[in-house]
């Protein structure tokens, strides 16, 4: 049964799947905005969501600690969503992100979307 199961496949395996997520999170906080089909935009924005959500509690340690664990990857991007970024969302219920469509792909016609701070 898949019951109550709301994470998408994405056709990887679950490691390359958190993998895969990490880095695109990493991407938006240190661009602001990125490119990618519209299912894994959606996955994105989930991901994103949850970091920014640990994150706006503050800069104390286990704040710190706790959005490392969630993105391992690079301490510039963790020092730039603490410093940056999750200030701005600290009296926001939620909803960071949008996403916005933007067509589709010429090549295989996939639909394309872009996602972005708030």
């Amino acid at each position: 049964m898949k019951h109550q199961n709301g994470n998408h496949r994405m056709n990887m395996q679950i490691a390359f799947r958190h993998a895969y997520l990490r880095n695109q999170v990493i991407n938006l906080i240190t661009y602001g905005y990125l490119s990618t089909t519209k299912g894994r935009a959606k996955q994105i924005q989930r991901y994103a969501e949850k970091v920014v959500t640990v994150a706006r509690t503050g800069s104390d340690f286990n704040t710190i600690r706790r959005v490392n664990q969630l993105l391992p990857y690079s301490v510039d991007a963790c020092k730039k969503l603490i410093g940056e970024i999750a200030p701005r969302y600290t009296q926001r219920p939620g909803g960071y992100t949008r996403v916005i469509p933007l067509g589709r792909r010429p090549s295989d016609t996939a639909p394309i979307a872009r996602i972005e701070w708030v």
